[in-house]
Parts: structure tokens; sequence; C-alpha cells
């Protein structure tokens, strides 16, 4: 594993103090992807070290943003954590349980300052990706609920792309994640509506998955209505 991570010191934007955290180099091998993107790796899974948390204040945020904190949100964590007493520490290698209490933190704080849907959701469906990788389903599909709920209201209220999603690429994993926590009649309108789109075509990654997911609960219907008819 010492191949694949390494450490850097970081400046904390919350508190300004100094702490060290643990990088993981790109060149992972991928061995295979779920339908809602959930990626596995090789080696290491990068999904663990996606969270910094300063050990010294508390703060703990997504790596690509944790600099981003305006003056507003600043002065209110500040306040929040100044009378509460800081234990964590969580450089080094992690364990898939410190990962996700790293996570925990991170969707507490996001939520305290009421930041963009589509960031919460994503930070929800890292953490059922991380359930799911130790089989604890129950906790997987509360973390999906969350996230499929702050994914529509992105859908809907924010300005797309977001990041590196597209609005059709967003539309099919709000399909996915409904279909993934048992709501089909949800999930049937955002793949068709992506399926009867001929610009969603130009995706062609997308569309396929969306193609052959709509298949998937179609089979699984006729044989359910089969299965009926039979008793």
């Amino acid at each position: 594993m010492a191949d694949y991570i390494y450490q850097v010191d970081k400046e904390c934007a919350l508190c300004g103090k100094t702490f060290s955290v643990t990088k993981v180099r790109s060149r992972l091998l991928k061995i295979k992807q779920d339908s809602d993107f959930c990626t596995y790796y090789q080696d290491v899974n990068p999904y663990y070290y996606s969270i910094w948390a300063c050990p010294h204040c508390g703060y703990a945020a997504q790596d690509s943003n944790f600099d981003e904190i305006v003056p507003a949100a600043k002065e209110k964590l500040a306040k929040f954590l100044s009378s509460r007493q800081i234990n964590i520490n969580f450089s080094g290698n992690r364990t898939r349980e410190q990962a996700i209490a790293t996570y925990k933190l991170a969707i507490f704080y996001n939520e305290m300052l009421e930041v963009a849907s589509s960031r919460i959701g994503g930070l929800y469906l890292k953490l059922a990706w991380l359930y799911r990788e130790g089989e604890q389903t129950t906790e997987e599909q509360v973390a999906l609920v969350n996230a499929v709920k702050h994914y529509e209201q992105a859908l809907f209220r924010e300005r797309l792309p977001i990041g590196n999603m597209t609005e059709v690429t967003l539309t099919y994993l709000v399909g996915d994640l409904f279909r993934r926590t048992g709501n089909v009649e949800k999930a049937i309108p955002y793949f068709n509506k992506i399926i009867s789109n001929q610009q969603a075509k130009l995706e062609r990654n997308i569309y396929n998955l969306a193609r052959d997911v709509w298949q998937e609960i179609r089979d699984s219907r006729n044989q359910s209505a089969a299965e009926k008819a039979g008793e």
C-alpha cells in the first residue's frame, strides 16, 4: 500500500494549523464499477482518503473543497467548535471504520452550513459505497436514500453541469439510486427521460447504462408477472 499513498502537510482552512493528510496516487488499477459509479480498485480504496479532517479543530471536508470556506461559514464553524473537546486523528492509513467516521463528520458540517445539495449527495453516496464494501446493507440503504434525496434536489435546483456530471448523468444517477433503494416507480421516469431523448445518445456510456438498467427492470417485472400467473 505504501506505493499508492503518501503524506503531505496541509494548513487547515478553519484554524490555520498544520496537519498531515494522506493522498492517493492516481495510478490505481480499476477492477469493476457498479451502476451507481462505485468503482473498485485492486490495491487501495481511494474513497478512504477523500475526506480531510483536522485533528486540531475537528473540521472535516472533501479534499476537493476543503479550502472553500466563506467568512460567514468560517465564523459559524469556529464558534461551534470552540467550546468542544477535539480528539480525532485520521492521519496515515485508515480503516474502513475510520473512513466512515470522516464522511459522517464532513456530512455533519456540510449540512450545518447548508451547502449545495449536490455536494451533500456526493458525500452520502460515497458513504454508501463504504458500507457496501463492508456488506452493511442496512446502513448502505440509509445512506443511498439520503444521497438520492439531495441529488434529486440538485437536479431541479442547481445549475448544470455540476462538476463532471451533466444533466443526463445526474438524471441517470437519480434513477439508479431510486432503483437501488426499492423505489422502482420513481426510478422509471428518469430512465425513460434518457432513453427517449435523442441528445442523450451523445453521452453513449450513460445512455447505454440507462437502457441496460431499464431492461433489467422490465425483465424483473415480466418474471414476477409470469410467477404470479403460474401460482
